[in-house]
């Protein structure tokens, strides 16, 4: 059974407590007042029945046996379906958990049915409950709690998102290669975060607009108004997010560009410096070849030599071998070798 919690309200006061969907609607017919029903992944044959005591469109039905809505307030008559989107901020994941909760409501009656484990439903009934001339406004009132506690449960989600951005930050100055990607992440994140507040605010104006034309207790629609302008609040600084992050890529994106160049310019000047010292090894390499040549030509053990007999001989061998190194000396210096 997915019934969370059933009671049935007369004049702001919980009466019963029906175990079963069937003897909450008995309840109601001989008591009158409201239902308030809290059901959790309910089973096709719960909604269906729901579906039939209280003339629910099958389009709603079908939406919230479904899941996956976006935010959403729609019309059905007297009956009223909306779409939310609750989120929490998982410290131990630095992850944003969204969960979708589906709410009709009559003249008579609220049903909440939630796809998810946030959001705490338990403790909106218990603060409803401590408030009975508030409660006895009936289902508009219950759903103005509902819509202020996912309000309010943004809160530690948009300080949770905040102080990740800051510690991206320092995560691009220090150069962690890791940066870029938590912040796709983060941004997908954010995306997800603006799909569930932005449509809020057309909702709230739409609840708004519905209880002044019929009527509904001022300060309930001063209630209302107040958590429009906490969603406007929140909205603004999702939005402030997404321009944050964009802006950090970029940075991140030029800071990695700056450090490749360094880099290739380090690069550059270590080949320019290899270049410069193959070029010197290379010059003494030549200096020393040449004298080294002439020597071992007149090694040689021939009879027929060039000045071999000549007196002059050995002085002009050393001295041919001196001419020759300052001559390649001299040219590799020109040349800036050396």
């Amino acid at each position: 059974m997915t019934l969370v919690d059933n009671a049935v309200y007369v004049g702001g006061q919980r009466t019963a407590d029906p175990r079963s969907l069937d003897e909450t609607y008995e309840v109601m017919r001989e008591r009158g007042g409201m239902a308030w029903i809290g059901l959790y992944r309910p089973d096709a044959g719960e909604v269906e029945s729901l579906a039939d005591e209280f003339r629910l469109h099958e389009l709603a039905v079908e939406d919230a046996l479904r899941g996956h809505q976006r935010s959403k307030l729609e019309n059905y008559g007297s009956t009223l379906f909306t779409v939310l989107r609750p989120a929490r901020y998982l410290d131990d994941t630095e992850k944003v958990e969204f969960g979708e909760l589906h709410v009709f409501v009559g003249a008579d009656f609220l049903v909440s049915v939630r796809h998810a484990e946030s959001l705490d439903l338990g403790r909106v009934r218990q603060r409803m409950e401590a408030d009975p001339e508030l409660l006895a406004m009936g289902p508009p009132a219950a759903l103005y709690a509902i819509l202020d506690e996912v309000v309010d449960a943004y809160g530690p989600v948009v300080a949770g998102l905040e102080n990740d951005i800051d510690e991206i930050e320092d995560q691009i100055f220090n150069g962690d290669p890791t940066v870029s990607r938590r912040i796709y992440e983060l941004s997908r994140e954010v995306t997800e975060f603006q799909r569930a507040t932005h449509p809020l605010e057309e909702v709230i104006a739409a609840l708004e607009k519905g209880m002044a034309n019929f009527q509904v207790n001022v300060e309930l629609q001063r209630k209302l108004r107040d958590v429009r302008d906490h969603v406007i609040r929140v909205v603004e600084r999702v939005d402030s997010f997404r321009v944050l992050l964009q802006n950090a890529l970029t940075v991140n994106a030029t800071l990695v560009a700056q450090r490749q160049n360094e880099e290739m310019r380090r690069l550059s000047e270590t080949s320019l410096e290899q270049n410069e010292e193959i070029k010197r090894i290379s010059s003494w390499a030549a200096i020393i070849f040449a004298p080294t040549l002439i020597g071992t030509v007149y090694g040689m053990n021939f009879d027929r030599m060039p000045e071999l007999d000549w007196v002059w001989g050995y002085p002009f061998s050393l001295g041919l071998m001196v001419a020759t190194g300052g001559v390649l000396y001299a040219v590799f210096k020109w040349m800036k070798w050396l």
